[in-house]
């Protein structure tokens, strides 16, 4: 069952809390948030991160947004409403699920065009509320099917933060490996750091040592090494964006660790929720690469690790073509290639 000691996101009144992720593993603090702005900006400062976990908080927004229109226009009140739609789909560019969410929320509007403003505004308050609640049962019924791949015994490669903490709950990657680990405790997981936000090990290690899980945290340029002495049977990520071939973007850093995974025979697996399949996308040259603030690359927890005034480049994912994949773990099975054809048929399961 999931967790419920650390939900990422909850109700809290009628408040959003958050929790926030900047200050995880030594600090347990809850932003609470009371209007959407305030949600948007916890999404872009990685507050809360993960795209299951930011295309919840992008349908809470739009919860408190609908709540706090103040007009007796109904056409006034879809117009406000689109534009809050825009700004939140806007907050981060790269996860299909925030698009996804707020793509939901504002087809009520657009569905109910004699509704009052009241009953607008409690149908998109259930259905986030929905959203909300799918994305946990989602998480185990991945986790399910995921473990299926997983060897007893199977030393996993786990790639940034794809748990409990990115998600409403359980997790994505993590979830799978969760629910391995319930059927065969021998297992065990290398964590990488992942820089710059350090994800990984400040993340994913939390999130396993509370699970009672095995894990051991190495630095991203350690992965070659130990795929190469024969360390690592399988590596299972999360992700951000899939494209109809199955390309897939993920935290900078993954395509490396697929590459290295591809020369050596281990295997790769994805592990997302539909909804973050872009299939209006043909292949991953058009997902959008969000580009951060170097200073996040020229420092580290507030220290400056680089010569003042240095140039850095920051792009915060990158995209693993799919011929580097061994499957796609979703909640409706895992997919194999070819990508096109079984993407296609999930989506219409």
């Amino acid at each position: 069952m999931p967790d419920q000691w650390l939900p990422p996101i909850k109700w809290a009144g009628d408040a959003v809390a958050i929790l926030d992720q900047r200050v995880l593993p030594h600090r347990e603090k809850f932003l609470y948030c009371s209007t959407p702005e305030q949600v948007i900006n916890a999404i872009k400062t990685m507050a809360i991160r993960g795209a299951p976990a930011v295309g919840v908080a992008g349908a809470l927004a739009l919860a408190l947004g609908a709540r706090s229109i103040r007009t007796d226009d109904p056409k006034e009140f879809r117009q406000k409403f689109l534009k809050l739609c825009n700004k939140v789909k806007n907050a981060r560019p790269t996860g299909a699920n925030l698009g996804w969410a707020v793509e939901i929320l504002y087809s009520i509007v657009v569905e109910n065009p004699k509704a009052p403003i009241s009953e607008l505004q409690k149908l998109i308050v259930d259905r986030a509320n929905g959203i909300l609640e799918e994305d946990v049962a989602v998480n185990l019924r991945m986790g399910k099917w995921g473990r299926e791949v997983v060897a007893k015994g199977a030393r996993i490669l786990t790639y940034c933060n794809a748990g409990a903490l990115a998600t409403a709950d359980y997790g994505t990657a993590i979830g799978v490996i969760r629910a391995a680990f319930e059927e065969d405790p021998t297992l065990s997981v290398y964590s990488c750091e992942t820089r710059p936000f350090l994800q990984g090990a400040r993340l994913t290690v939390f999130e396993l040592m509370r699970a009672g899980i095995p894990a051991t945290l190495i630095t991203d340029n350690a992965v070659g090494s130990l795929m190469s002495r024969g360390m690592i049977d399988l590596v299972v990520v999360g992700a951000d964006r899939i494209a109809a071939n199955g390309d897939t973007a993920n935290k900078i850093g993954t395509y490396m660790v697929a590459v290295l995974a591809w020369t050596h025979g281990i295997p790769f697996y994805i592990a997302a929720p539909r909804s973050t399949i872009d299939q209006g996308l043909p292949d991953g040259s058009g997902i959008p690469i969000e580009q951060r603030d170097p200073g996040e690359v020229t420092s580290l927890n507030g220290k400056r690790i680089a010569p003042r005034g240095a140039n850095a480049l920051n792009p915060a994912f990158d995209v693993t073509p799919y011929k580097y994949i061994s499957g796609i773990i979703t909640e409706v099975g895992v997919l194999r290639k070819p990508f096109a054809k079984t993407i296609r048929k999930a989506l219409q399961a």
